[in-house]
């Protein structure tokens, strides 16, 4: 069928971690290699797009969110010769691909801030980021008391060139990630060139890491003290993102610019959506919710609605590289997320999480806008929560205190084939996968999953096949229906009915002539409980 345009308003997007997804190499990491190696699994599922999160040289101080160099590949994933093949072969099998930008911080080994260092207090190079003396008679004292996102001081202190201790720098998130300084031109200017430098090599999109912290008052009140949070989305950052998108639109094939916007309030969420701004941005709100009917609808309803104040398509995400996977997510009593109460160890339900997952990803996907599925998803990997302490990598652990155990359970290597580890991640003979796969994933590979009509990977198959299909999915509009308590239903223009029965007893189905796709068995014309129906109406 005819493509829509424009592409993004109603693509299927495929979240790619580059060191988790496959392994060409042999030394136990994902890599360009195997990501081009399985090119043909991403086209076969029927995706639109792939988001690439970040392959640029790196210390790995945050899995790749420490850049030391935006214009390049780093060396454990490959070259960018490898990247730029990558593209075109994506390209090919009518893949775009999106890469991931960190505006917000660079790492501390970034040729930038390592000139900071060097050229002292006072110097135009310190002028790039957040340097400031500290307070107290000594300047021992951090300057403000602020905590980080990933829990935390946000302050670091350096060294003079004669060893006295010297001035702070700000990282709101780890300490080898030091906070640029988005008032002064350069670093715009910085990343006006980095964007042409990938949009140049056929990117089709960029995702914009923490993409509403840019900006810091330079004040640098205390976040109780402070009329407006003093670096959580200040009015400043919109002109930032309009000289992007003045960037993007100079490029043809619709170049689109996806922020990372973790804000709970709908109209300062919609602003970066604002015709001149961004193209879409991810809907946190539905990815938090809980498995719960009244919820769910309030959510929907309150995205459309305030996505429809500025024109922008929705978006949909279940999960990420952050977030605990839906499979052990909904198992749980507490089916909701939050950094703040990650519950590893909590007693899970896998089977009655599984059975929700399917349900949720036909919810998910038949929603008017775009969507998105990340790696593993699509073949019901559910969160590994006995990762070894030694092994895990997640800065979010240590700076916890130990406490939070991080995200490295939701990013371990996927597996391939086999039926043991690395399950064909990486070629046979190589090193361990760098976090290590559950036994029971042998049941989960791509290779047992595939042709089995039961499977997940073979449900997101075809959700994806009809989807491309009907010209009622993707972008548009929908209604809802009437239904019993529990249950969501909604019409989409036309002759199409997605019914998900979250309630506790199976319900009657709506009049329809055909059941084009279900998440589990029916019980003839009755949806079973945590079940979810694509109808074909009159």
């Amino acid at each position: 069928m005819a493509e829509r345009e424009p592409w993004w308003r109603g693509a299927v997007i495929y979240q790619i971690y580059p060191r988790s997804f496959a392994d060409g190499s042999g030394d136990g990491i994902g890599d360009i290699a195997g990501i081009r190696a399985h090119l043909d699994h991403l086209s076969g599922l029927g995706v639109d797009a792939v988001w690439l999160s970040p392959w640029f040289p790196s210390p790995m101080a945050d899995a790749g969110y420490d850049v030391s160099d935006f214009r390049d590949i780093d060396p454990l994933f490959g070259t960018l010769a490898e990247a730029e093949a990558m593209i075109a072969e994506a390209h090919a099998r009518g893949i775009r691909v999106i890469v991931d930008i960190v505006p917000n911080h660079c790492s501390d080994q970034h040729p930038w801030f390592q000139a900071a260092l060097a050229a002292g207090p006072g110097s135009p190079e310190r002028e790039l980021f957040w340097f400031r003396p500290g307070r107290g008679p000594n300047g021992d004292e951090m300057p403000t008391d602020w905590r980080g996102e990933f829990k935390g001081t946000t302050w670091t202190r350096t060294t003079n060139a004669d060893g006295t201790p010297g001035e702070w720098y700000l990282h709101l998130f780890a300490p080898e990630q030091p906070d640029f300084n988005w008032d002064h031109p350069k670093v715009r200017a910085e990343f006006e060139s980095i964007l042409r430098f990938w949009f140049d090599r056929g990117i089709d999109g960029i995702r914009i890491d923490s993409a509403a912290l840019l900006l810091k008052d330079p004040a640098l009140p205390e976040v109780e003290a402070a009329e407006r949070h003093p670096f959580h989305d200040l009015d400043g950052v919109h002109e930032v993102y309009r000289s992007w998108r003045r960037i993007a639109d100079e490029y043809p094939g619709g170049r689109a610019l996806i922020g990372e916007v973790w804000l709970p309030d709908a109209e300062r969420f919609t602003n970066y959506l604002r015709p001149d701004e961004l193209h879409t941005a991810f809907n946190f709100d539905f990815l938090t919710c809980a498995w719960d009917p009244d919820l769910l609808r309030a959510c929907i309803d309150r995205t459309m609605e305030t996505h429809a104040l500025v024109g922008a398509p929705a978006t949909w995400v279940l999960a990420n590289h952050d977030v605990t996977r839906p499979v052990t997510r909904y198992g749980r009593e507490d089916t909701t997320f939050s950094f703040a109460t990650k519950r590893e160890g909590t007693p899970t339900d896998l089977q009655l999480g599984y059975q929700r997952a399917r349900a949720a990803a036909l919810l998910c996907l038949a929603l008017p806008g775009g969507a998105y599925i990340y790696q593993g998803d699509e073949l019901g990997l559910w969160e590994v929560e006995d990762i070894p302490p030694a092994m895990r990598t997640d800065p979010m652990y240590p700076r916890s205190g130990f406490v939070d155990p991080g995200r490295d359970g939701c990013r371990v290597p996927l597996p391939w084939s086999g039926v043991e580890s690395p399950f064909g991640f990486s070629p046979t003979g190589s090193s361990a996968p760098w976090l290590p796969q559950p036994a029971d994933w042998k049941d989960r590979t791509v290779q047992a999953q595939t042709g089995d009509p039961h499977s997940m990977l073979e449900l997101y198959r075809e959700a994806l096949r009809i989807r491309r299909d009907v010209a009622a999915l993707g972008d548009g509009a929908m209604r809802w229906l009437p239904s019993a308590d529990g249950v969501l239903a909604f019409a989409r223009d036309p002759r199409f009915v997605c019914v998900a029965n979250l309630s506790t007893a199976a319900v009657d189905l709506p009049d329809h002539e055909e059941v084009w796709l279900a998440s589990g068995p029916l019980d003839g014309d009755r949806l079973p409980a945590d079940t979810t129906a694509w109808l074909r109406t009159a």
